[in-house]
């Protein structure tokens, strides 16, 4: 069974006196990139959020956000009264060194400069953190689901494209005898428009042309392509996050492949390997956003 890395999952949770909401977000990568984004009352947990997320997610491009919205009524926020009574005194001189008589608007100004409102630092404490790791758990949870159902979608259209190869390379012995007489044939007519009027060694002639088939032979290339789409058949279905060991049986079947197209010269050959191939390049691209 294979897993998609692509995922998404959103959990929230109700405390006393706030609501905090998990997203995860996974995207296909060739490394674990981890992005967390959260509260700064929560920054001492960004170790262990990662550990949690790296060991059930393992890989791919993983953005954590975690946010919260205070209860109304609740938010602990105080006035800095000392800075808000300098601020105000400050503009009152200025007020009066420009000889502006009315101080109407000026406590409106104070209280949009700078530190005049200050928010209590909410500290989280234990008890509050195992509730939220629970809600990760979810999260995750969801990710994981999102993503096995994607590879079940992924699994279902590779595998298509493998029997396609597959399929192909079934056709291509229909030309194969019909692709060495015709070889045969034009070789030994281009030998006779020669003309020659020397004796040559007929024997040595038969030997050097069975070599030069043999070289044209694409039995031991079809043979290893068949045992390597099997090979994918199995891997896929049998291991778990399997998508680097899928992406080097493609490209031993990538090889296999090419050999067959630059020994076939036969046209019909070559249409089939260019099938096969563009079936191989819609694997690759699949095989990115596997686990």
């Amino acid at each position: 069974m294979i897993k998609s890395m692509t995922g998404y999952g959103k959990t929230e949770i109700v405390l006393p006196d706030k609501k905090v909401s998990v997203e995860i977000r996974s995207l296909n990568s060739k490394n674990n990139d981890t992005y967390v984004k959260l509260p700064n009352a929560y920054r001492s947990k960004e170790l262990e959020l990662r550990q949690l997320i790296n060991e059930k997610l393992q890989r791919g491009k993983i953005e954590v956000t975690i946010y919260y919205e205070l209860n109304t009524g609740l938010t602990p926020t105080t006035i800095n009264k000392d800075l808000v009574k300098s601020y105000y005194n400050q503009l009152k001189e200025i007020n009066t060194e420009l000889g502006l008589k009315s101080e109407e608007g000026l406590l409106s100004i104070v209280m949009r400069m700078p530190d005049t409102i200050k928010q209590e630092k909410n500290e989280i404490d234990e008890s509050e953190w195992d509730k939220i790791r629970n809600v990760i758990q979810l999260a995750i949870d969801q990710v994981e689901n999102f993503r096995i159902q994607e590879g079940k979608a992924l699994e279902k259209d590779i595998l298509l494209n493998v029997d396609r190869i597959t399929e192909g390379l079934g056709k291509v012995g229909a030309f194969e005898d019909a692709r060495i007489d015709k070889i045969r044939d034009k070789l030994i007519s281009q030998l006779q428009e020669l003309n020659i009027k020397v004796d040559y060694d007929k024997n040595r002639f038969e030997q050097e042309l069975i070599y030069y088939l043999e070289k044209m032979d694409v039995s031991e290339e079809k043979v290893r392509l068949a045992n390597h789409c099997q090979y994918f058949h199995e891997t896929i279905k049998n291991e778990e996050n399997a998508g680097k060991k899928l992406g080097f049986i493609l490209q031993e079947m990538g090889r296999e492949i090419n050999t067959l197209g630059s020994k076939s010269s036969n046209s019909e050959m070559q249409k089939i390997v260019v099938g096969m191939k563009d079936d191989l390049e819609k694997i690759k691209e699949q095989i990115l956003n596997i686990l």
